[in-house]
């Protein structure tokens, strides 16, 4: 059912607010507004410049907005603002993977390809990774404070008895490492068990053996390749993607090609994002606006732009467990982290 004009278009003007104060929270996440003000008390936006070393005038403007925005509460008569503890819980860098100041920056990256999107919507194709330069850099950011928090304790023990293979000595691989702090994560906590990451970016590739040899661990190593192109063949005993099949240009080939490299009674652990590949079962989850404008934005196009499926980000569990099966797995079975309804985290095996 339609909502009435003047409903609407208060819905509209409230849009326009919201979408602008994503901008700002994104700018203070980067010049480290947040995290400074989660540690003064209430104080002038000259101290808070001070302390955060930038500029006034700007800072004075931005706690304008995060005013209005109600983020910041402000004393008129002292001129003093503050961040409230429990506004401060989601978005300075120690809340960790609580901290959803993270992913408003991807609304400044999306903005910057409109009009190449729009050109698309005319003539189709798509817009390539070299079109995104910070995207590595965010997903990483984001990902590092969720694997952080909950890979070693909560994702991995998912799979029955992985733990035990770990500690006792398995080999390992991540498709789509980006960064591959995931693979160091696991590297360092688990050190007779080898972990492979592969990924196409020579970016992520070089991040990730920089923090390996920043940790000194010898039982990680990174190979820059692409995902629909693995190449191995029973060579692993675990293997990983996190958030990584979706905007593949064919994720038939990558599926397939993990199927391949896993030995006869390997584990493969797919985490994506939590969707149904039913619109209609998408209507009331979690940030399913934000994850299909990405992936309109980013994910879907470049996959179109190498001529691939063009999945999206919103692929959805069915789509995945009727691929995973296509691809040769035979056993499928969908894990659950009490409390997130965030990403699915699908458990395959060939037997």
């Amino acid at each position: 059912m339609s909502e009435p004009r003047a409903d609407f278009a208060g819905r509209m003007n409230h849009m326009l607010n919201e979408a602008s104060l994503a901008l700002m929270v994104s700018v203070g996440h980067r010049t480290g507004l947040f995290d400074v003000m989660a540690v003064m008390p209430p104080a002038t936006s000259a101290e808070i410049a001070s302390r955060a070393s930038l500029n006034e005038r700007y800072v004075r403007e931005w706690l304008a907005a995060m005013t209005v925005g109600r983020i910041v509460e402000h004393d008129s008569a002292k001129e003093h603002y503050a961040l409230p503890a429990d506004h401060a819980a989601w978005l300075t860098r120690a809340a960790g993977m609580n901290n959803l100041a993270i992913k408003t920056q991807f609304i400044g990256m999306l903005a910057l390809v409109e009009d190449q999107i729009v050109d698309c919507f005319r003539h189709g194709g798509g817009i390539p990774y070299e079109a995104f330069p910070k995207f590595h850099a965010l997903m990483a950011e984001g990902s590092a404070a969720d694997q952080d928090a909950t890979l070693i304790d909560v994702t991995l023990p998912l799979v029955p008895g992985l733990i035990d293979r770990l500690s006792q000595g398995i080999d390992v691989a991540d498709v789509g490492c980006g960064s591959g702090h995931a693979i160091n994560l696991m590297a360092e906590a688990f050190p007779r068990s080898r972990f492979t990451g592969f990924d196409l970016s020579d970016a992520g590739i070089a991040a990730a053996r920089s923090e390996a040899e920043r940790k000194g661990l010898a039982n990680a190593r990174f190979v820059a390749r692409d995902a629909a192109n693995l190449g191995e063949t029973g060579r692993f005993d675990f293997i990983t993607t996190f958030d990584a099949v979706h905007d593949q240009a064919r994720p038939d080939l990558m599926l397939g090609g993990i199927a391949e490299a896993l030995r006869p009674d390997g584990v493969y652990l797919c985490v994506e994002p939590a969707a149904s590949s039913t619109l209609a079962e998408n209507m009331d989850r979690p940030i399913s606006l934000f994850r299909y404008t990405v992936s309109c934005m980013h994910c879907m196009t470049v996959s179109l732009a190498e001529g691939g499926m063009g999945l999206g980000t919103m692929w959805g569990e069915q789509t995945a467990r009727k691929m995973l099966s296509e691809a040769g797995f035979t056993a499928i079975e969908s894990a659950h982290v009490h409390g997130n309804d965030i990403d699915a985290y699908i458990i395959a095996s060939k037997g």
